[in-house]
């Protein structure tokens, strides 16, 4: 095995890093493999919901670490892994005018419509 490039860092023990890109420049002098964001769906459950995250090679290697560490028992349906680079996301800093409801859209409150009382769970 000499001439391989292992490392278990991470703790998912030795990987062969033969044929890896190496990190970019000004990011470290060592070989970084991207985040992703992994996300189950559970068996009773219709959402996929955030369990954590992972680095690996290519998408295919982390669906394949995700599925090994996230669903260990048996516990989800389907395993979605997305490089944390192509998430999008609000900061709890903008929360206020992020998420603040709108008081001059009346049509936006259920107050403003007049629901029959015909209508059951409404």
């Amino acid at each position: 095995m000499s001439g391989q490039d292992f490392t278990a860092e991470g703790g998912h023990g030795a990987v062969p890093l033969e044929g890896v890109p190496a990190a970019k420049a000004g990011h470290g002098s060592e070989r970084e493999w991207p985040l992703y964001e992994v996300f189950v769906r559970g068996k009773r459950g219709l959402n996929h919901v955030h369990v954590g995250s992972l680095h690996a090679a290519d998408d295919e290697m982390a669906l394949r670490h995700a599925r090994d560490v996230y669903t260990r028992r048996n516990e989800g349906v389907s395993v979605w892994v997305v490089q944390a680079r192509h998430v999008a996301a609000s900061s709890p800093d903008e929360k206020d005018p992020m998420f603040a409801p709108s008081g001059d859209k009346v049509y936006r409150h259920p107050t403003f419509y007049s629901i029959p009382d015909d209508v059951p769970h409404m």
